[in-house]
């Protein structure tokens, strides 16, 4: 008895032993935690610092050095001076808005040679966080388990309103609660908002953005993906809209920059804001998204792609245009093809399975969780499969109306014209004007002749690919009226709208409201939107509301229920654009048979990729002649010069930007990307396979000295030698 006793009790602590050990560099962490939950892991893998370094609300700590940017990126600062360091392609977006064809910050780069120099950016800010409270108590009062879903939100959202008010914080701060758990627990965050954000540099896109689509998401890689901002401030050190007497913000913390470079199984930690992930999905949700969802993306966005390049490599002005768009495109299109073959090469679907049978093992073995979760993961496994149509119906239309950009705008004018009918006749000047200024921006990097082949191949693809009872009877009658044919449809749309060009658009709305909104349904563009739009609402949109709720209501008991079960395993949050640590080793991987990867790459690498006159694999010649005259400076190593490495570091959309920190919380180097097999961490983490992609920070600073020749910006930072210090530090040994 005793022995069968033993038996029972060392399967399910060897199955979580197993777990762990298979997700030792898993997660990501929330910082105010780290001290019960992951410090002495951390300094078993090697941290020389203490959990109250990287979150303290009492002193500057590293969360103090690191900032949102824009909420799409993370940011780092490396001065006194709030020099913000982060990628590229986050900045890729305020470059191009300075950028024209006779002064092209994308192609030349820029280098601000003075503060005076540096460029304002409307709309972009950082946001700090100060301090993380538990709000979980509160939030979730009078909201029982079965309280109706429905009942369930308003209780919380009254809960959460409360909070808020009743949180302590400065008049320039700011609160913020978000769930986590699925919404078992809930977290405050007091943060700090600056909107003076001004570019200082950036290299120039053949470094930034080196392999462009064609690199992205791979390994090896050779990019410079980072450009440098900084953040303004008030004379009083508070956050202040941009202003000409405004100075550089004088942080709580910034972070050293170690020169010591990284070496195979170095400690290694990413601080930054992780976007979106669903790591604790069931089976059947993991095979929907990469046998169903994924498969609809990637083919929408494949056909769009190859059209946008087509004209972005024959006109310069469409590909200043396109640039970002493309980037952001393509970006995701990727990600979800590496999302795909990752789960199916690491058997995701299979091991998800196999997790599921243990939770269940150990589910029915407990008499009281058994009563309370019995045949929660079942229902919500048969709800996915239920579900699955919808979801990928609604995919292919939300890419077509994303991707063929007259249809957004048509979308956002039917908005438009239906505030204007609950608001009354009277508003309709007001938001006529508004809607036209929210537009200007939109239309100068616009480009009907692109968007018309785009929207040509879409509409083939979309209207074969739904079946009819998903696109609805009317949007189906256009297509007939056309022959079925996306260019006849595209040929007549865009000859025909008012839609296809800015000053179109401005003398169509010019006329009285109640042409307008007469004439809306007249216009080609608009009626194929409304058409598509009433179609999707009803057939589609409708039906997955109803059964998103039952999910998202079994998905957060389920989730409940495998805390409870699996008890003796650690959980960590998905990521929700919170801030997060997640930590790990340099080291290479083996993503097939027989091909074995290395962890760090060099400039040898750029040149070796070297296309002359091509727009992703071009060198500067400035930077050709450095590397023949091995003209390295401080930065190089071995008589190499560093570009970038990998590490098993759980990251995201959203760390883009986020600093590589070592041992002792020094930054070396800039995450910028993961691993093409990697990318399906966000729901299928494998230590296997899954890395993180980051640039070495000796290159960025061999960059912004040698290259560029403003070192000014090098001389504000603190260079730092870590490994040497620790090795003097060390005592000697005894003969």
């Amino acid at each position: 008895m005793l022995q069968q006793m033993l038996k029972r009790a060392v399967l399910p602590a060897l199955f979580v032993l197993l777990q762990f050990r298979a997700h030792a560099t898993e997660g990501m962490w929330l910082p105010h935690l780290l001290s019960n939950m992951n410090e002495k892991e951390m300094k078993g893998m090697g941290m020389k610092i203490n959990a109250a370094d990287i979150y303290n609300v009492n002193k500057g700590s590293l969360k103090d050095a690191i900032v949102s940017l824009g909420g799409f990126c993370t940011g780092e600062l490396i001065s006194s001076q709030s020099l913000l360091l982060t990628n590229h392609h986050c900045g890729y977006s305020a470059i191009q808005s300075h950028s024209s064809v006779e002064s092209n910050y994308l192609e030349k780069g820029f280098w601000a040679k003075s503060r005076a120099e540096e460029l304002p950016n409307k709309g972009l800010f950082v946001t700090f966080i100060v301090r993380i409270e538990d709000v979980t108590l509160q939030a979730l009062q009078g909201a029982g388990r079965n309280t109706p879903e429905k009942d369930r939100a308003q209780v919380i959202e009254a809960n959460l309103a409360k909070i808020k008010d009743n949180a302590k914080k400065e008049d320039y701060q700011d609160v913020v609660i978000k769930p986590f758990y699925e919404g078992n627990q809930y977290y405050l965050f007091v943060t700090e908002t600056y909107r003076d954000v001004r570019l200082v540099g950036a290299p120039p896109s053949s470094i930034g953005k080196f392999g462009s689509d064609t690199d992205n998401w791979v390994w090896p890689r050779h990019t410079g993906d980072f450009s440098l901002f900084r953040i303004y401030a008030g004379k009083d050190n508070r956050p202040a809209e941009y202003s000409a007497d405004n100075v550089p913000l004088k942080p709580k913390h910034f972070l050293p920059v170690s020169l010591d470079g990284i070496a195979e199984n170095d400690f290694t930690m990413v601080f930054g804001f992780p976007g979106r992930t669903t790591e604790y999905l069931p089976s059947q949700a993991v095979k929907l998204t990469v046998e169903g969802q994924d498969v609809a993306r990637v083919a929408m966005r494949d056909a769009a792609l190859k059209i946008i390049d087509g004209f972005m490599r024959q006109d310069e002005k469409i590909k200043i245009q396109y640039a970002a768009k493309y980037a952001s495109t393509a970006n995701a299109w990727k990600k979800w093809i590496g999302e795909m073959q990752g789960v199916q090469q690491t058997k995701g679907i299979e091991k998800r399975i196999t997790y599921e049978t243990e939770y269940t093992k150990r589910l029915n073995a407990n008499t009281s969780l058994k009563e309370k979760y019995n045949g929660v993961l079942d229902s919500l496994n048969t709800i996915y499969q239920d579900f699955s149509p919808y979801a990928v119906n609604r995919d292919y239309y939300s890419e077509l109306t994303r991707n063929v950009e007259l249809l957004s705008v048509s979308d956002k004018l039917i908005n438009m014209m239906n505030e204007v009918r609950q608001k009354g006749e009277s508003e309709y000047p007001a938001l006529r004007e508004k809607f036209l200024a929210s537009q200007a921006s939109f239309y100068k990097d616009f480009s009907a002749k692109v968007d018309h082949d785009v929207a040509a191949a879409l509409f083939d693809l979309y209207f074969t690919a739904v079946p009819s009872r998903f696109i609805g009877g009317e949007a189906t009658q256009i297509w007939m009226e056309t022959n079925k044919s996306g260019k006849q449809l595209a040929d007549k749309y865009y000859s025909n709208s008012a839609l296809v060009s800015y000053d179109k658009l401005k003398a169509f709305l010019d006329k009285p409201y109640r042409d307008v909104a007469t004439d809306i349904f007249k216009d080609p563009v608009t009626r194929m939107s409304i058409a598509l739009r009433n179609g999707f609402i009803e057939n589609v949109n409708n039906p997955a509301v109803g059964m998103q709720n039952d999910i998202n209501r079994l998905q957060r008991i389920y989730m409940q229920s495998q805390m409870e079960v699996l008890n003796d395993r650690r959980f960590y949050p998905d990521a929700n654009s919170t801030l997060r640590i997640t930590y790990g080793k340099v080291n290479g991987y083996r993503p097939t048979d027989a091909k074995t990867y290395d962890f760090i790459t060099t400039l040898d690498g750029v040149m070796e990729k070297y296309k002359p006159g091509d727009y992703e694999f071009d060198v500067p010649e400035k930077l050709r002649t450095l590397h023949a005259q091995k003209d390295y400076g401080q930065y190089g190593a071995n008589g190499r010069m560093p570009v970038c490495f990998i590490a098993s570091n759980h990251t995201t959309g959203g760390n883009s930007g986020s600093p590589a920190l070592d041992a002792y919380g020094n930054l070396i180097g800039l995450n910028f990307d993961r691993t093409w097999e990697g990318t399906m961490s966000d729901i299928n983490y494998d230590a296997s396979i899954c890395r993180n992609i980051m640039v070495d920070v000796r290159y960025v600073l061999f960059i912004i000295d040698k290259f560029a020749g403003a070192k000014h910006l090098v001389d504000e930072m603190k260079l730092v030698h870590p490994k040497k210090t620790a090795v003097k530090a060390a005592p000697a040994k005894r003969a």
